[in-house]
């Protein structure tokens, strides 16, 4: 720590120089002629006769992230959005007092340069700069070893020494912004429109998961912050929308992983008239050429796993994979007694009052999901455990409901939606008294919703897919720390 106080130490005493010189260590605007990027991609493959024939003149900027100096001469690597480039400071071109300046840059700084473009005798691009222009002074040196940063609590605390330290990150999220922009182009190309419903909701439905809870002085009520947008989506097909879809922030009150954060972003889409068969092949359709858009190609590799993103999909009832993929005897699906015993044979935990559904869970999340590498839909799931989904008509005990799963991991949760408001009171009232027993992740009844359907709903799928998850898929990071640029994290004491 005394290190780095001499060093801020140090840095303090080079802002003071500069204002004394009346050079202002926090400059204005500096308009630029080029990104670093564009520089990189226009003239990379230009040789030095060719840069020497036709002249290219830019004015660039970035953070100093390297430096060299000669006496009479310095060379810098500026960075910008993860890019670099090499600038040459010749102090017969610059003169006397904008050279002098070069003794007052660190690592970290901000500067803005004006010259040519040229190749050096080890043919690396390069500006070789004319004019200087001093535009921000790094008063906190870059951590010891930044340039490769690997420091995890670092790198997901302090995002912006990430950024800095590893340019591949920002390519990351430049892919996630591209994987978004062509999720909205995908949905209104198909006459879906894009609607924001609220974030804090007097009853939190929608999903079973435990909410976050706040408080409104003026109106003196508690609200929830929403874990699924879902029931204002269909308030929405009720009053005539026929396609709407959300791309925003959901909240649950659960536990941190490499899959899970407490504020993630979710798209969710409705369509009136279709069933949960449209919106499989709806979402084969935008996998894929999602797919092929940011990696080139249907298939992707994924943490070692070679995935093929190619429509068709494998479709597999639910209670069907527990044998089928999970290995379990058939007698599981149909007697508590196997199913408990099954799962203690597997070390897994299954409170006294769990019902048998709740062990057959247990077993699909053990047995079946870290199976399912390919994409696969799992359909057909026990009413029981989708409280807003359609019944099956030739089987009332499962819904038309699928989730799809890749990697070894959920990615998609959608269903033929359940539009009889005397069967969803009655499902309600089950969540209700689940809630009652203990279960805080259940749901609540929401009786305006329940009004809603009421006055009638339209056969109508919908359907949830995890934004985060998926740029994990396509970028192919391991941790969904790695695809949101500040995931919640414990609190640093140390800071």
């Amino acid at each position: 720590m005394d290190e780095l106080n001499e060093q801020q130490q140090q840095r303090l005493d080079k802002l003071h120089q500069l204002q004394d010189k009346g050079v202002p260590p926090f400059g204005t605007s500096f308009p630029t002629t080029h990104t670093l990027e564009t520089i990189l991609e226009s003239y990379s493959s230009s040789n030095k006769e060719e840069l020497e024939t036709t002249p290219i003149l830019c004015k660039v900027a970035g953070r100093i992230t390297a430096m060299r100096r000669f006496g009479k001469a310095a060379f810098a690597g500026l960075q910008e959005e993860g890019h670099r480039l090499q600038v040459y400071l010749k102090k017969d071109l610059l003169g006397d007092q904008s050279y002098e300046l070069c003794q007052s840059l660190d690592l970290g700084d901000w500067i803005g340069v004006e010259g040519r473009l040229f190749r050096t005798k080890t043919d690396e691009l390069t500006v070789e700069v004319q004019s200087l222009t001093f535009l921000t002074k790094g008063l906190r040196p870059l951590p010891e070893k930044w340039h490769g940063l690997t420091d995890i609590e670092m790198r997901y605390r302090q995002r912006y020494v990430d950024l800095i330290a590893n340019p591949t990150v920002h390519q990351v999220f430049r892919t996630r912004s591209r994987i978004i922009s062509a999720i909205r182009t995908f949905l209104t190309d198909r006459e879906f429109l894009e609607v924001e419903t609220p974030m804090m909701h007097p009853i939190p439905g929608g999903a079973t998961a435990r909410p976050f809870v706040t408080h409104h002085n003026t109106l003196d009520v508690d609200l929830y912050l929403r874990v699924a947008p879902e029931l204002y989506l269909k308030r929405l097909i009720v009053g005539g929308f026929r396609r709407v879809f959300e791309i925003n922030r959901n909240f649950r009150n659960e536990g941190i992983s490499t899959i899970h954060n407490p504020e993630f972003t979710m798209l969710e889409f409705y369509q009136a008239y279709a069933d949960y068969h449209d919106l499989m092949n709806l979402t084969e359709q935008l996998f894929s050429q999602l797919s092929v858009e940011v990696c080139g190609s249907a298939t992707v590799d994924y943490q070692g796993q070679h995935i093929n993103l190619a429509p068709p999909w494998r479709r597999l009832p639910y209670l069907d994979s527990i044998v089928d993929i999970g290995g379990l005897d058939n007698t599981v699906l149909s007697d508590p007694d196997q199913a408990n015993q099954a799962a203690k044979t597997l070390g897994l935990h299954i409170p006294p009052k769990a019902s048998h559904i709740d062990t057959l869970v247990a077993l699909f999340e053990e047995t079946v999901e870290p199976a399912l590498i390919q994409p696969t839909f799992i359909t057909d799931f026990p009413i029981e455990i989708s409280p807003l989904a359609r019944k099956k008509e030739a089987n009332p005990a499962l819904t038309d409901r699928f989730e799809l799963f890749i990697g070894g991991r959920e990615l998609a949760n959608g269903f033929s939606e359940l539009n009889d408001p005397i069967d969803q009171r009655q499902r309600f009232e089950v969540q209700v008294a689940l809630r009652d027993a203990g279960d805080e992740e259940a749901q609540f009844l929401d009786e305006d919703f329940v009004r809603a359907l009421e006055y009638g709903m339209p056969p109508t799928a919908g359907e949830g897919i995890g934004i985060d998850r998926l740029v994990m898929l396509l970028t192919n990071q391991a941790s969904i720390r790695d695809v949101i640029l500040f995931p919640q994290l414990r609190p640093d004491h140390a800071s």
